[in-house]
C-alpha cells in the first residue's frame, strides 16, 4: 500500500509553543491552531506531534529553572503534558475539531503486534475525523529528556517514525529558524538559505551549525536526521518557522517555504520494508 496522499503529520517543537521568558505563547498557538483546523477543513488528515510537556510542567509549577534529574524530569513531564493537552483541545474545540493523545516509547515501533495496533489506531482516530496529538511517553521512557547528544531530538525523530508508520505523503517540521542555511543565519549576515536538498552527505550535515533556540532540546543536527528518515521512506519533508503557520498554504499547493526535502524512494513503504532507525 502506496502513501495517504492527503496525510500530514507537522511536528511542533518547544520553541513554536513557548515565548522568549518561558510561558505559554498562547497567541502562537491558538494562530498555529486555526491554520491547521482549516487545513483539516480542506480534506487532509493531520497528525500533531508535539514538544513541550517539560516546559509547560515548569510553568504550570512555576519551578524557577528546569530540573537536572531524571525523575523530576518525568514528574514534571507528565503535570506538563496534561496542560498541554487542555490547551490544544481548548482552541482546537473552538473551531469544532476532536483531539485525541497518543503517549510513545521506543519499543513500541520494535515488536510488530504493537506496531500493527499503533497503525490501526491511528487510521481509525483519523477516520473519525480527530487529530491525533502525540508525544514521547517521558513518564516511563527516557530516550530524550536524558539523551547528552539529543538524539531523539525533542521529537524530531519521533515524528519521523511517525510519518513513516502512517504512510504520511508530508511531514512538517516547525522550529524556530526559516530552514536550513548554509551557515548560522544568527552569526553570518551572508548566510544563504537553502530552499532543497535531495542527498545527505558530508556538506548537508555540516550545515548543523544552525542553531535553534534555548528551549528547544534539538538543534539541527537532529532535524537532518529525522528528514532523512522520512525522506528515505517515501515522505516529503518541509523544515519551516512554526511561527509563520500560513506557510503551510503554499507548502499544500506545491509553492516554496523552508527548506524540502523530496521523498528520496517509495518502494519500501510499497513493499512493507520501511526502516525506522535504531
Amino acid at each position: 500500500m502506496g502513501l495517504y496522499q492527503n496525510r500530514i503529520v507537522v511536528k511542533i517543537g518547544t520553541s513554536t509553543l513557548m515565548n522568549e521568558v518561558g510561558k505559554s505563547d498562547l497567541r502562537s498557538m491558538e494562530h498555529l491552531v486555526r491554520v491547521l483546523a482549516d487545513i483539516h477543513n480542506m480534506g487532509y488528515e493531520l497528525i500533531l506531534v508535539s514538544s513541550g510537556a517539560i516546559a509547560a510542567g515548569v510553568n504550570k509549577l512555576k519551578l524557577k529553572t528546569r530540573p537536572n534529574s531524571l525523575r523530576m524530569k518525568q514528574a514534571v513531564s507528565a503535570v506538563g503534558q496534561c496542560s498541554l493537552l487542555y490547551l490544544y483541545d481548548r482552541f482546537f474545540g473552538d473551531y469544532d475539531k476532536t483531539i485525541a493523545q497518543i503517549l510513545l516509547n521506543a519499543e513500541d515501533m520494535e515488536q510488530e503486534e504493537k506496531k500493527e495496533n499503533l497503525t490501526n489506531t491511528f487510521n481509525s482516530l483519523l477516520e473519525l475525523g480527530v487529530i491525533p496529538i502525540v508525544n514521547e511517553n517521558d513518564s516511563v521512557n527516557y530516550s530524550e529528556i536524558e539523551s547528552k547528544d539529543h538524539s531523539f531530538g525533542d521529537n524530531d525523530l519521533l515524528s519521523a517514525i511517525v510519518a513513516t508508520l502512517c504512510k504520511a505523503k508530508r511531514l512538517v517540521i516547525l522550529a524556530d529558524i526559516n530552514g536550513i542555511y548554509d551557515k548560522d543565519p544568527r552569526k553570518f549576515p551572508d548566510a544563504r538559505p537553502i530552499e532543497r536538498i535531495e542527498q545527505f552527505d558530508e556538506t548537508v550535515y555540516s550545515y548543523t551549525a544552525t542553531r535553534g533556540s534555548r528551549r528547544g532540546a534539538a538543534g539541527v543536527k537532529t532535524k537532518l536526521h529525522a528528514a532523512e528518515t522520512a525522506a528515505s521512506n517515501g515522505t516529503d519533508v518541509v523544515i519551516m518557522n512554526g511561527k509563520n503557520p500560513e506557510a503551510l498554504y503554499e507548502i499544500l499547493k506545491g509553492g516554496s517555504a523552508g527548506t524540502l526535502f523530496p521523498a528520496m524512494r517509495t518502494d519500501a513503504l510499497q513493499n512493507g520494508t520501511a526502516q525506522y532507525p535504531g
